[in-house]
């Protein structure tokens, strides 16, 4: 729901939130319903249906306040459709609070459908109670994206050929107060190109962190790598 909410506010509903709510869940007029929009919090409302279909929701009361959004950045080399899908819904329980697509050399999809990572975005903090959306940034070549990370966030770079084979040891000095801004970067799996993996290495606060032994696939790797993050120097401490 995109649309402000307060209390005594009506909220039309368009067709597919309207199906979903009364062909989907079979709910009936009266029926309560919770809603949030990533500013105002969650708020109970009751379903308005006229003789065919539901029309609105009218919110009743607040159950829950807006919670703040964490600072943990996700940049990743775009995957094919169902394993994105699946990355981007694991990434939004894990805390991340944006979402970048980082087109490399090795990258296996040509296109991103930002539309449909939102979709997916609001349907995982639905399922999970997550009150804040992640921001949904346009694909952007590798290059670009550190550069827009600033030079105060550190970036956490997955390297099997990290020095430091232990990752929780390669996160500790992260483990600050105040807590330090901080992004995670998956690679394709192809594997970045040498010239990638230089300029990743020469970018000052950068952590090269290693995922074990086995060889991971890039959606398994971005759930490894994010827990790891969020246990050791993030918001799970």
């Amino acid at each position: 729901m995109d649309a402000p909410v307060g209390p005594g506010a009506r909220l039309t509903l368009d067709h597919a939130q309207a199906n979903y709510l009364c062909k989907v869940l079979r709910l009936a007029g009266g029926d309560p319903v919770l809603v949030f929009n990533g500013r105002d919090g969650e708020w109970r409302c009751e379903l308005e249906r006229g003789a065919r279909r539901a029309t609105a929701l009218n919110v009743v009361e607040q159950v829950r306040a807006q919670t703040a959004s964490g600072d943990l950045h996700y940049l990743f080399a775009p995957l094919k459709h169902a394993r994105l899908d699946y990355m981007v819904q694991k990434a939004v329980e894990l805390g991340v609070s944006r979402l970048q697509p980082v087109m490399t050399r090795h990258t296996q999809a040509a296109r991103v459908n930002s539309e449909r990572m939102r979709a997916n975005a609001v349907e995982a903090a639905e399922q999970c109670g997550i009150l804040s959306i992640p921001d949904i940034a346009p694909a952007s070549a590798l290059e670009r994206a550190l550069a827009d990370l600033g030079t105060d966030r550190v970036l956490i770079f997955c390297d099997e050929d990290a020095d430091m084979k232990d990752p929780v040891a390669a996160l500790a000095p992260l483990r600050r107060a105040p807590p330090v801004p901080l992004a995670v970067l998956i690679g394709p799996e192809g594997g970045f190109a040498e010239e990638e993996r230089a300029l990743l290495v020469r970018r000052s606060q950068t952590v090269r962190l290693s995922l074990g032994p086995r060889i991971l696939r890039a959606d398994t790797a971005a759930v490894a790598a994010l827990a790891l993050v969020q246990a050791v120097c993030g918001d799970w401490r």
